[in-house]
């Protein structure tokens, strides 16, 4: 089979090679992968930041679905043709977090999606919508099963407010899972575009940083007494304005690292105290969590939004990730 393998980090140095087809051993099933989708994380695993140590070659990229060709010994829930999508964590079926269920994680504890096929276990597949094309479905391992969960953790109601930070794949999630809530979202972004983008999909109010920087002002004025969530993506870097914006008692659910080392600016430990603010880190769900988001999707015929590339050019679309240029999620088709 052909799969692109990280044998030395850098974008350029990502490798499109040839590989054994892989053979399904007990409690497993071959899945052919139709699409492939792009997460942070996957960057940063290219890149040698996610893990310096991590042992090589590995085939990138957490989030694939495509279709069972082939089963191996001892298992009975799928059948030749079923169309799936592998869990991020191949060990967290249901239940909270433990060391142990957060081990398995698809491109980096083990070999990814960023191949024609792959060996999962069948408790690792979930079935995808029957609404959605295999690129949709492909968005939905990491991005989507965020969002869901940051939504739940925070147990937002019809007219809370929820903010998002930027537009990439877990904000964009965000925005439409708040709608379908019944939650006021407000947005911001460094591109009047992307906030024009963002209000056809439901936002109620953006703001663009870049000409006014000063956004928890901003989010203060729009709802007077503070957000109920944040959607942070950006870090050490947008914490302490997420923590002036958010209500009292407000939650913040702490997903992203792309602010780098930030601005400087001390952590205010005296907004958490006053505001008893809650903060909550979330690393993507379990299968189960994936199951419960999945129904959701169905009933509402609610669909991904991304751009879709040829997925032997893997890494023009790193690089464009790295840019920050796309909205929504980045896919990959194989062909």
């Amino acid at each position: 089979m052909r799969a692109w393998q990280i044998s030395s980090f850098g974008i350029d140095n990502l490798e499109f090679a040839e590989r054994p087809d892989p053979e399904p051993g007990p409690g497993q099933f071959i899945v052919r992968i139709h699409a492939i989708s792009l997460n942070y994380r996957d960057l940063l695993m290219v890149r040698g930041l996610y893990n310096p140590k991590l042992k090589l070659p590995r085939i990138p990229c957490s989030d694939g679905a495509g279709e069972v060709v082939a089963a191996g010994p001892e298992v009975t829930m799928w059948k030749r043709g079923d169309r799936v999508a592998g869990i991020f964590m191949q060990n967290w079926i249901d239940g909270p977090p433990t060391p142990d269920k957060v081990k398995g994680a698809l491109g980096g504890d083990i070999d990814g999606t960023l191949a024609e096929y792959v060996a999962l276990s069948e408790t690792g597949l979930v079935p995808i919508p029957d609404h959605l094309s295999f690129q949709e479905a492909a968005t939905l391992p990491c991005a989507a099963v965020t969002a869901w969960n940051a939504l739940n953790i925070s147990d937002v109601k019809p007219g809370a407010t929820v903010l998002i930070q930027g537009t990439g794949g877990v904000s964009i999630f965000a925005l439409q899972f708040a709608r379908l809530r019944g939650a006021k979202v407000l947005g911001i972004s460094g591109s009047h575009e992307k906030l024009h983008r963002a209000y056809e999909l439901g936002l109620d109010g953006g703001l663009n940083y870049n000409e006014t920087p000063e956004w928890d002002r901003w989010a203060m004025e729009q709802t007077g007494d503070g957000v109920d969530l944040i959607i942070e993506v950006g870090g050490v870097g947008t914490l302490p304005r997420s923590l002036r914006a958010l209500k009292m008692g407000g939650t913040i659910a702490q997903i992203g690292v792309l602010s780098g080392t930030g601005s400087g600016e001390a952590l205010p430990l005296a907004a958490i105290l006053h505001k008893q603010a809650r903060m909550r880190g979330i690393y993507v769900g379990s299968r189960q969590d994936f199951l419960e988001m999945n129904r959701a999707l169905s009933l509402t015929q609610l669909r991904p939004v991304g751009e879709d590339f040829p997925w032997t050019h893997a890494r023009q679309v790193l690089a464009r990730m790295e840019e920050g240029s796309h909205f929504g999620k980045l896919v990959m088709t194989i062909a």
